[in-house]
């Protein structure tokens, strides 16, 4: 567990946070851009000393402004990744890499032969940083971190500096990381997609303050995260296990709560995790066992709540056995069909609609890791 609170004022700003962080895992920070999601992290680091404030990871009390304990940030076993690699210029890839493997503290679990596997960084080694791409050099950051033997990894918006390319070519690095190593990892971002790929707990911010927290899958239908991403963004996000691949149909079969969906993803083992999004706009609600349609998922469920969406619409969550999904209607619709809680009810979705990302998280932490060649 990592357990975080802190104020501090500065200028016009105050910041004011308390959440508990289940670990391992990515725990996102998400929030729009001078929300002080910057500050906690750096707080977290030792990097920004708050005016109060309390940080306890895993029971090693990091700081205590009441009790005078202030650990310093070398001596905290913290990783961090910046917005930009902030490489040393004059060394070569491996001499990055050999710089922080030579600076790490306590014993060694993340050898430089993992490191290079996991990131792909062995082509890179001989090169100076500025005959790097932007994402191999966030890849040579990241790997530099992982090489100071982290208890915890903090990464600040690692991406935001990168194209769409660049982008989507750290991200399965970034996903990989997560499902082989047992870091706790800290992610600040203000891409929802980035959350959807990577986080396994969410920590809304807004003006200094923490507004909601959870699960994924419980912040997806948060009406403040609604408020953060807009409403082509809103919808269920669920975990599932893969069943197996349909080759006549090519679709893969995922469970999700008591129900099946498919799903267009391919070179999935069954039982592997598989994030699945649904988006409001894309879910159709029917109160009868639909027949004869050529929607590939019909998922059964009883009507969980009925809310007012900002577009003049109703957001209906129906309960599907174990997961929610949420599907956006018209209030004339809600008003036809007689939509009440508790109700008997299917939800339509296109599997053209869908999205998944394969996802696993080391469940222990990590006392030693043996390069994927071994």
């Amino acid at each position: 567990m990592l357990a975080v609170t802190a104020s501090k004022k500065h200028g016009a700003f105050t910041l004011d946070v308390r959440f508990d962080l289940p670990t391992p895992g990515v725990a996102a920070l998400f929030g729009r851009s001078g929300s002080g999601k910057s500050m906690v992290v750096n707080t977290i680091a030792g990097l920004l000393e708050p005016d109060v404030g309390r940080i306890v990871h895993d029971g090693s009390v990091l700081l205590d402004t009441q009790n005078g304990i202030d650990v310093p940030p070398e001596c905290r076993r913290i990783g961090y990744v910046f917005q930009d690699a902030r490489l040393f210029p004059h060394l070569s890839v491996a001499g990055n890499l050999r710089y922080a493997e030579r600076r790490a503290a306590g014993s060694t679990y993340v050898s430089l032969d993992t490191v290079t596997a996991l990131l792909d960084l062995g082509s890179l080694m001989d090169r100076r940083t500025h005959q790097l791409s932007g994402g191999e050099r966030q890849r040579v950051a990241i790997g530099r971190a992982l090489l100071t033997q982290p208890r915890l990894l903090l990464l600040d918006e690692p991406l935001a500096a990168l194209d769409e390319a660049r982008r989507e070519e750290v991200l399965p690095y970034l996903e990989t990381l997560r499902d082989r190593l047992a870091i706790p990892m800290v992610y600040v971002t203000h891409d929802f997609d980035e959350v959807l790929r990577l986080a396994t707990h969410v920590v809304l911010m807004e003006s200094g303050a923490v507004i909601a927290q959870g699960d994924l899958a419980n912040m997806s239908l948060d009406p403040h995260l609604r408020s953060l991403i807009g409403p082509d963004q809103v919808g269920a996000i669920i975990d599932g296990v893969v069943l197996g691949f349909d080759p006549a149909s090519g679709l893969t079969k995922v469970r999700v709560g008591r129900g099946d969906l498919h799903v267009q993803a391919k070179d999935l083992a069954v039982g592997a995790s598989l994030r699945v999004q649904l988006l409001a706009r894309d879910v159709i609600v029917s109160t009868q066992v639909p027949e004869h349609l050529s929607v590939r998922n019909c998922l059964a469920g009883l009507v969980a709540s009925i809310q007012d969406d900002d577009l003049g619409s109703d957001l209906v969550t129906i309960d599907i056995g174990g997961a929610m999904i949420m599907a956006r209607i018209t209030k004339a619709a809600t008003r036809e069909l007689s939509l009440a809680p508790r109700m008997n009810a299917w939800a339509l979705v296109k599997s053209v609609s869908l999205r998944g990302h394969s996802f696993a998280v080391a469940a222990a932490p990590v006392t030693s890791v043996a390069s994927p060649d071994a």
